[in-house]
C-alpha cells in the first residue's frame, strides 16, 4: 500500500474549519506545559489531543497508537518542523488524511478574522477583527473612500487589504492605550502615505515616532463628513486609556470594559490608585452613555461571550446589570474585587510596552515570540501566565 503525503494548511483555514463542524482530530505536539498554557481556541468544541513531539521520537509505535485510527488528523507544533515530522510518521503508518500547520502556533497567533458589525442601512461600515490566538479585537471604520483603524495588530496587511477591497485608504490609526500584551501595528500603519496615528499623551509621552495627541471630547472626523468618532478619556486600565464612541452608538472600549469583566488596573504597578480611577470610569465617566450603547471590547475571555455571528459585542445596559465589575456597591468593594483577581503578569509585557513606545526595537522573528499567547488584560483569574508561557517563548527563541 502506497503511503499518503501530508499537506500544509494555513492558520486561516484552521479557523474556518473550527468555526463550522470540524471533522478531524487536532493533534498538538508541543510539550505538555506549553499546550496547557496556550492552545488553539475556537467557537466550536472539537477533538483536541496532546502527544508531545519528543514522545514520537522516543517511542514511535507507542505514540502512534495513541492517535485515533481512521480519522483525519491536523497537527500543530511551535514552528512547523515538528508537526511535519509527526505528519510524515503518521502517513508512513497508514494514516491517509494528515495536515500540518504552516509556521506553527506563531501563525495561529497572528490570524485576524474580520466580522461586519454595522447594519446594512448605516452609511458607514464597521468591522471587528477577531484575533483568536490572542483573544483580542481590533476595528476598522470605513466611510466612503477613507478608513480608520483602532488598536491594530502587527498584521497590518489584513487591514490594508480590507481597505482596498472597499476602495478606501487608511487615514487614521487610533490607539485606546499603550498595549502590554501585543505589539501594536499603529506605528507601521502611520508610515503609510496620508495615515496619521492618534493616541493619548498620558500613555505615549516620549514616543520615538510621531502621533497626534487626543484628549477627552475630541472629535475625529473623515474629510468627507461621515460618522462622528468622539474621544472619551477613561483612565483605569492605564492612565491614558480612552474609548472611541462611533456615531453615538458603538463604544470601542479598548481594555476599559469587556463583555464579562473590566480591564486590569494593576499592570502599571499602582493598582490601588488605578483601581479607583477605573471605578470612577465605570460608575461616572461612562454614566453619560445610554444603556443601548453597544460595547465593542479590545479583548474577550472566551468564545462564550460571542453572539450568534461570532462577534464580541454587548449593550452597556447588559454590562451594568450582569457584570460584577459594574455592580459593586462602592469603591472599597471594587478595590477588593481587583485585589482578589490580581495575578502575576508575564515578564514579556514590560518589553512589549517598551516596543509600543519605540524604546525597544525588535525584528519580526523576535516580535512573533513576544506576541505569543492569550491576553491577560482582564480583571479575572480565568488564566495564569507564568512559567509555562515563558518556557514556550524560550523554546521558540532557540529557533529564532
Amino acid at each position: 500500500m502506497k503511503n499518503s503525503t501530508p499537506f500544509l494548511y494555513t492558520a486561516n483555514e484552521l479557523f474556518d474549519w473550527l468555526s463550522t463542524s470540524p471533522d478531524f482530530v487536532l493533534l498538538d505536539v508541543r510539550n505538555v506545559n506549553d499546550f496547557t498554557n496556550f492552545c488553539v481556541e475556537a467557537p466550536t468544541f472539537f477533538p483536541y489531543i496532546n502527544i508531545p513531539y519528543f514522545n514520537f521520537m522516543e517511542d514511535v509505535q507507542g505514540s502512534i497508537d495513541l492517535v485515533p485510527k481512521g480519522q483525519k488528523i491536523r497537527i500543530v507544533c511551535a514552528k512547523e518542523g515538528s508537526a511535519k515530522y509527526v505528519a510524515d510518521l503518521l502517513c508512513a503508518h497508514g494514516f491517509t488524511d494528515v495536515g500540518y500547520l504552516q509556521q506553527g502556533i506563531v501563525s495561529w497567533g497572528n490570524v485576524l478574522v474580520p466580522k461586519k458589525v454595522s447594519s446594512d442601512d448605516e452609511k458607514y461600515i464597521l468591522y471587528q477583527f477577531v484575533r483568536p490566538g490572542k483573544a483580542s479585537c481590533s476595528y476598522m471604520l470605513i466611510s466612503k473612500d477613507e478608513a480608520m483603524v483602532f488598536d491594530p495588530s502587527r498584521n497590518i496587511e489584513v487591514y490594508k487589504e480590507m481597505a482596498r477591497k472597499h476602495g478606501s485608504r487608511i487615514v487614521r490609526t487610533c490607539e485606546t492605550h499603550r498595549q502590554a500584551d501585543y505589539i501594536s501595528g499603529s506605528p507601521q500603519l502611520a508610515l503609510e502615505k496620508g495615515c496619521k496615528m492618534r493616541a493619548s499623551r498620558h500613555d505615549f509621552s516620549g514616543a520615538t515616532f510621531p502621533y497626534e495627541p487626543v484628549v477627552d471630547g475630541d472629535v475625529c472626523t473623515f474629510t468627507k463628513k461621515g460618522p462622528e468618532v468622539r474621544v472619551m478619556h477613561t483612565p483605569g486600565h492605564t492612565m491614558g486609556s480612552i474609548c472611541y464612541l462611533v456615531d453615538n452608538k458603538y463604544l470601542l472600549s479598548g481594555d476599559t470594559a469587556f463583555i464579562s469583566t473590566a480591564g486590569r488596573p494593576d499592570l502599571g504597578g499602582r493598582w490601588a490608585e488605578w483601581a479607583r480611577e477605573l471605578y470612577l470610569t465605570l460608575m461616572l465617566r461612562l454614566r453619560v452613555l445610554p444603556d443601548h450603547t453597544q460595547v465593542l471590547p479590545g479583548h474577550y475571555t472566551s468564545w462564550d461571550e460571542a453572539n450568534d455571528k461570532n462577534i464580541f459585542m454587548e449593550s452597556l445596559g447588559h454590562l451594568r446589570q450582569n457584570v460584577p465589575a459594574f455592580r459593586l456597591a462602592h469603591e472599597n468593594k471594587f478595590a477588593e474585587f481587583i485585589k482578589e483577581n490580581m495575578r502575576p503578569q508575564s515578564p514579556v509585557y514590560g518589553e512589549i510596552r517598551q516596543v509600543n513606545i519605540g524604546f525597544l526595537q525588535v525584528n519580526e522573528a523576535e516580535a512573533d515570540v513576544m506576541d505569543l499567547g492569550k491576553n491577560e488584560c482582564g480583571a479575572s483569574n480565568y488564566g495564569k501566565v507564568g512559567v509555562s508561557a515563558e518556557l514556550e517563548r524560550s523554546e521558540l527563541k532557540k529557533v529564532v
